[in-house]
């Protein structure tokens, strides 16, 4: 038997087998502005020749499957022949849900992995429980670790202990990456050019000049200075999808602080937005958001744990979700975390190489644990007792 582990996020779907190479596909569909008509679904992105005004079609709306249609399709595509080949009457699964999914949800899931695609098994969990697995398999001498998983449309920080989740503890802010796009979009549009409608650039423009700041007031005063005294600002070349096929960052030497160029690109001059936008995780407040951010809610939800288990939760941080990979992020979240902690708790805050796809690799260990099979659903148990032999096994 195979097992296919499948993270299954609202931007990307990390999916792979148990014994191969993990890969990051968008989990979602895709229409251009230039053929209306033809859908182009996940990875089909790449054949996109020019992607502005793209528009995306997403199965999750605020962190939660909604749109079945369109994962059906993604799904089609990545466990049909073009992909993974998946051979169902051979194959288990390993799938992850939000925190706190709709039984609805979970029902439908079950329906279409068992009913419609015929897995022999399935394990339905949260990306977290993946990810602290994987922490505590590469530590096996600690006990309890909280992850953070800052994601697409939520950031989830949820605490652990013997590898099950502490309900009490899980705390969850509503920013996410789709919201510093969309807020950088609104930012460059209103200063400099109508990006509204280009998501998909902005996005790539916020991957390559957006960090966070480890002071933000003295950033905000360096963005403030003329010509070369400005060290924040940087000049970001857009692709025009002819000769620019993706935007980069002019160099340093190259930049001209009158403003001016010759040629015919097409810039962006960014400053302030450049940490102005990562601080929504730090400071949701800022754009109205009454929440706490990352590191309040960290020690928010430590102090909600019995209080002799809090020094290892202070000394077990784990960041994982495509906005930690921001320059800077880690320092930050330590130096606010450390400033917030009793004094004579050790403070350790871990950012493992690919934060994205961490969960996944704690989905292909468990799938080669001894204990997977008592904790999937086989498809026989599923036809004999239906969703509540899941509901009873998969709260974990």
């Amino acid at each position: 038997m195979s097992t296919l582990v499948l993270d299954n996020g609202a931007y990307f779907a990390k999916i792979g087998y148990s014994h191969e190479k993990v890969s990051v596909i968008p989990n979602s569909q895709f229409r251009t502005k230039t053929s209306r008509l033809k859908t182009f679904t996940a990875n089909q992105l790449d054949e996109i020749k020019d992607p502005s005004g793209l528009f995306y079609i997403l199965p999750f709306q605020k962190g939660y499957l909604v749109n079945w249609d369109v994962q059906r399709k993604v799904w089609d595509h990545l466990f049909g022949k073009e992909m993974f080949k998946v051979d169902f009457a051979d194959t288990n699964i390993v799938i992850t849900e939000p925190y706190f999914n709709f039984c609805s949800i979970q029902e439908s899931m079950n329906e279409i992995l068992f009913e419609e695609y015929q897995f022999q098994s399935a394990l339905r969990i949260n990306a977290g429980s993946l990810s602290a697995h994987r922490y505590f398999h590469e530590n096996n001498s600690e006990l309890c670790c909280i992850v953070v998983d800052s994601g697409f449309s939520f950031t989830h920080i949820v605490p652990y202990c013997r590898g099950r989740k502490m309900k009490g503890g899980i705390c969850r802010i509503n920013v996410g990456g789709k919201l510093l796009t969309n807020h950088l979009k609104e930012i460059i549009s209103y200063r400099q050019l109508h990006v509204m409608d280009e998501t998909h650039v902005i996005n790539q423009v916020k991957e390559d000049v957006c960090y966070v700041s480890q002071d933000f007031y003295k950033d905000m005063e360096i963005a403030q200075l003329k010509g070369e005294d400005n060290t924040v600002m940087k000049d970001y070349v857009l692709p025009d999808f002819s000769s620019i096929k993706k935007g980069f960052c002019k160099p340093l030497e190259e930049m001209n602080f009158t403003g001016k160029y010759k040629t015919g690109e097409q810039i962006l001059r960014l400053t302030n937005e450049r940490f102005a936008v990562p601080e929504m995780l730090f400071h949701p407040s800022d754009i109205g958001i009454q929440e706490m951010g990352i590191p309040e809610a960290l020690v928010n939800s430590i102090n909600n744990m019995p209080e002799e288990m809090q020094p290892h939760f202070y000394k077990n941080i784990v960041l994982t979700g495509g906005n930690t990979l921001f320059p800077g992020f880690r320092d930050r979240v330590y130096k606010e975390v450390r400033a917030l902690a009793p004094v004579e708790y050790d403070v350790s805050v871990v950012l493992p190489n690919n934060p994205i796809c961490y969960s996944w690799e704690g989905g292909k260990l468990l799938a080669e644990n001894p204990d997977f099979e008592e904790m999937a659903v086989t498809r026989d148990d599923y036809e004999e007792n239906g969703h509540y032999i899941c509901e009873e096994k998969f709260d974990i």
